[in-house]
């Protein structure tokens, strides 16, 4: 028959084969089958700043970065990424040799895994992780092992004993996200003094994904990981544009590391987009000049959504665990007498009229996440309002 494979092997690798389609997609679909509110997807509903939005406006029409950029970004976008590390945390970068552009902080993720990892090496990543890390460890042809952090006194915590038991002589890198994406916990000095001791003292690589670190409350604090002793030259970190501007669609990303990782993701890098988000990269580099009190009013902005989520989804009877960082809630479903966080989001829709996601699509021990469940609040105040409203009605009693 045209078109059909006379070989019994399937078309995806097996790399891949694992992964399917993201429950991001299938639970968007579910919200618009359903009329429902998406609390799912992480992205805003509105777009953000208006001068930062005019900026990418103004480089369209001043015909700036509608060809080809450079490789590693414009460097206009190397320097503020520079001059923002250098201002927020006293970290020194050559823009020309130690800041890298990328097509968002996906592909800064899948880029610096294919180039450190090799077929073979181990890599440990906090569990649960965003989902596509678990992708790109495996088309690297790495082995992801998952350190599980757990609820405790409210929060999601590391075992630093655990961490340590998973460093094997095969372990080639750490990959670490804090704030952490999807349990709003915010590694504390303690832990991040921890991973930087074991990675200095086993050699290790580590990824660090930041993209999040506008986005931290109360008394919580970033601390970038290399800021620690003896990680700076050995730390590629990840930040990201999307988050904290709220233009999730430019796709605008950037690594800062050593001359030689730097060196090393490019390589990776230009073969998978080479270059992207020409006109954005201009905006960006505006929008990382704004002055702080952008910065305050964006995070005071956020605190309040997650409080009148966090209550929301308290009166209605779920566990709340403390977000200190990002901008997702995750919760425990069993005060509600369910354990099966796969079949609650999947009826939650028809129920009340709101989407979230199944946190175990995040694990590789799929038990330890059965019974959390993800909301995302960087909606506008009055659908998430409308949201709390909705679950209230269908579950409080």
């Amino acid at each position: 028959m045209t078109g059909m494979t006379s070989s019994a092997r399937p078309l995806l690798n097996r790399r891949l084969a694992e992964f399917g389609t993201t429950i991001f997609a299938e639970m968007s679909a579910l919200a618009l089958s359903t009329g429902s509110i998406n609390l799912g997807q992480g992205f805003p509903d509105t777009d953000g700043p208006e001068e930062v939005r005019e900026a990418a406006v103004r480089a369209l029409r001043d015909g700036r970065g509608n060809q080809y950029p450079p490789g590693p970004g414009v460097p206009e976008l190397r320097t503020a990424v520079a001059a923002h590390q250098e201002r927020r945390y006293g970290l020194s970068w050559d823009p020309d040799t130690e800041v890298l552009v990328t097509a968002g902080a996906t592909e800064a993720i899948a880029a610096a895994l294919l180039a450190l990892v090799e077929p073979g090496d181990e890599v440990v990543a906090l569990e649960p992780y965003y989902d596509s890390y678990a992708a790109c460890i495996a088309m690297a042809g790495g082995t992801r092992v998952p350190v599980t952090l757990r609820p405790h006194d409210g929060r999601f915590r590391l075992d630093l004993d655990e961490l340590r038991a998973a460093v094997t002589d095969r372990t080639r890198l750490l990959l670490i996200n804090t704030p952490h994406n999807p349990t709003g916990t915010v590694l504390t000095r303690e832990e991040l003094t921890a991973v930087a001791e074991l990675a200095v003292e086993r050699d290790l690589l580590v990824v660090t994904d930041e993209v999040y670190e506008h986005l931290v409350f109360d008394e919580a604090e970033h601390l970038p990981l290399a800021t620690f002793p003896g990680m700076r030259e050995r730390t590629v970190t990840i930040g990201s544009a999307g988050k904290t501007f709220s233009f999730t669609g430019w796709k605008v990303g950037w690594i800062t590391a050593a001359p030689g990782l730097v060196s090393a993701v490019r390589s990776a890098k230009q073969f998978l987009t080479y270059v992207s988000s020409g006109p954005f990269q201009y905006a960006v580099a505006e929008a990382l000049a704004l002055p702080e009190s952008y910065f305050t009013a964006f995070r005071e902005d956020m605190r309040a959504k997650r409080d009148l989520l966090a209550t929301g989804l308290k009166d209605a009877g779920f566990e709340v665990f403390r977000t200190a960082g990002t901008y997702f809630i995750t919760t425990d479903i069993r005060l509600l007498g369910e354990t099966d966080g796969f079949a609650f989001c999947r009826a939650l829709p028809e129920r009340a009229g709101v989407v979230a996601i199944p946190n175990a699509v995040f694990y590789d021990h799929r038990e330890a996440g059965a019974p959390f469940v993800r909301f995302a609040f960087c909606k506008r105040t009055e659908v998430l309002a409308d949201a709390a409203e909705r679950l209230r009605k269908a579950f409080a009693h």
